[in-house]
Parts: C-alpha cells; sequence; structure tokens
C-alpha cells in the first residue's frame, strides 16, 4: 500500500486524506500538505486501482478501499484519527466510520454526497457507462476516460480538463491508474448510497462545500451535511476541481481544525 505521510507536531492527531475518482494523494491533496503538517500527522494513501494504488483481481468495492484505510491506521497505531475524503473519498471516509467506528473520532467530507445523482442522471449514467465498459472489457486509455469523466460532470471554473495539459508530474501519476479499477469504481461511485445511515454517524463531522460544482451539485453536499447530525457547513467558492487551488490548503485546514475542537471538547 503506498503511503503519502508527514509526521506533523509531537502527540498530533493523525489526518488521513482520500482523494477522488482518477485522482491519486499527490494530486488531491498537493495544497494541502504543508497546511495540515503544520498541525496534523498526515496520511494520504492511494486507493485501489489509482496511481500506486493496491492491485487486485477483485472487483472495485468501496469497502475493500474503507477496509484498506482501517488497516493502515491500525498498522501505524493510529487510533482516533480524523478521516478526511474528497469526491470519491467522501463515500470511502463514510464507510471507514460505519465499517471501523472505533479508529474514527471525526470525519471531514469535501465535495462529496451520500447518494446517487439520480435526478441529474449522473449516477445512472457512470454506472451504466463504467459498469458496461469493465464487464466489456474495453480498451479505454486514460485520456478517454478523463474526457468521459469531465463530459459527465464539466467544472465551471476548469471546463473541460485534458491530460494534455495537465503538468508532466500530473500526467505521470494518471499514467499509473489501473483502468478496469477507474471503470470499476465509476459504477461503484454511481450506485452508492448510505442514506439510510447518515444519521447514525456519531462523531464531530464538517462537510466542505464546493459551491459551483457541476458533478455534485450544491444541494446534494448541503443535503449530506443535513443528514448528519451536528455537522458543521464549510463553503469554498469554486467547483469540483477546486483541491487544486491556492487557497484550498486552507480551507481543507479550516474543517479539520474545527472537527479537531469538538473532538477534543468531547474529552
Amino acid at each position: 500500500m503506498f503511503v503519502r505521510a508527514q509526521r506533523g507536531p509531537l502527540e498530533a492527531p493523525a489526518v488521513v486524506l482520500l482523494h477522488g475518482w482518477i485522482a491519486s494523494a499527490g494530486l488531491n491533496w498537493f495544497q494541502a500538505f504543508d497546511a495540515l503538517s503544520q498541525r496534523y500527522r498526515v496520511l494520504a494513501p492511494d486507493l485501489r486501482g489509482h496511481g500506486r494504488g493496491i492491485r487486485s483481481w477483485r472487483h472495485f468495492r468501496l469497502e475493500d478501499c474503507a477496509d484498506d484505510v482501517a488497516a493502515l491506521l491500525r498498522k501505524r497505531r493510529a487510533r482516533g484519527a480524523i478521516v478526511v475524503g474528497y469526491s470519491m473519498g467522501g463515500p470511502v471516509a463514510q464507510l471507514v466510520w460505519r465499517r471501523h467506528p472505533e479508529l474514527v473520532s471525526g470525519l471531514v467530507l469535501a465535495a462529496t454526497s451520500g447518494r446517487p445523482l439520480r435526478n441529474q442522471g449522473f449516477g445512472l449514467a457512470m454506472a451504466g457507462v463504467m459498469e458496461g465498459a469493465a464487464l466489456a472489457g474495453r480498451a479505454i486509455g486514460i485520456p478517454a476516460l478523463l474526457r468521459r469523466a469531465t463530459s459527465l460532470s464539466s467544472d465551471p471554473v476548469v471546463q473541460e480538463l485534458r491530460a494534455e495539459s495537465l503538468p508532466r508530474w500530473a500526467r505521470a501519476e494518471m499514467r499509473r491508474h489501473h483502468v478496469r479499477h477507474l471503470l470499476e469504481a465509476g459504477a461503484e461511485l454511481g450506485r452508492y448510497d448510505a442514506t439510510d445511515w447518515l444519521g447514525e454517524i456519531n462523531v464531530p463531522t464538517s462537510v466542505l462545500v464546493t459551491e459551483r460544482d457541476s458533478a455534485i451539485p450544491a444541494e446534494h453536499q448541503l443535503a449530506l451535511a443535513k443528514a448528519i447530525r451536528g455537522a458543521r457547513i464549510h463553503k469554498i467558492p469554486g467547483g469540483h476541481m477546486s483541491f487544486a487551488n491556492p487557497t484550498f490548503g486552507k480551507a481543507i485546514r479550516s474543517a479539520v481544525d474545527s472537527v479537531a475542537r469538538r473532538v477534543a471538547d468531547r474529552g
């Protein structure tokens, strides 16, 4: 399991950063590492099939990603971690809490949701297109997959993201992806639905809302916050690619700080 780690201050809480679909820990969190490591011990794994993440013959499952994160926390003796999930990382973070609650002291859920986006057809399109391609064994390259994803969810700031326009290091990260896993992950996201149990989440939670998000509209993100008792809302005026903005590190640290204070108040 490949993990980017920064020590942070002695005795600082552990913060686990879970990236989004077709990203990696480096791509998703490069603006946040320095800001967070000033106050926390940071662990940022590449999830299954993404970047240098685990390769398996098994079908990609969000639950397996959550179990991988739990194994990492146990290996690092990092119980009581604040788990931060962006986009696809949001469902994984939710599942880490649900399946391994003893390891999680708080959650930060950014640019994400807890249910399929069926009213816009995004969830159904994602599940159908990606599952069909994976089952058919179609040879879809990363640039084509990126175009397909951005055509389903254009970002108002970035517009269409093209692989050839990315910096060299970002292209190198993306070349490491396992395309079958990405297709299966897209299908999983299209089906994911936690609405029956989101209200059971009982740890301090912050929801970071990307207000101009076309992939996961702000109203879905706000509905996620409403479903979690006591969740606090933080907002950034960007789209689904807000993690690339230089201000993102400050925004995510503010959300993590809010959770950390509430965890400390609980004793």
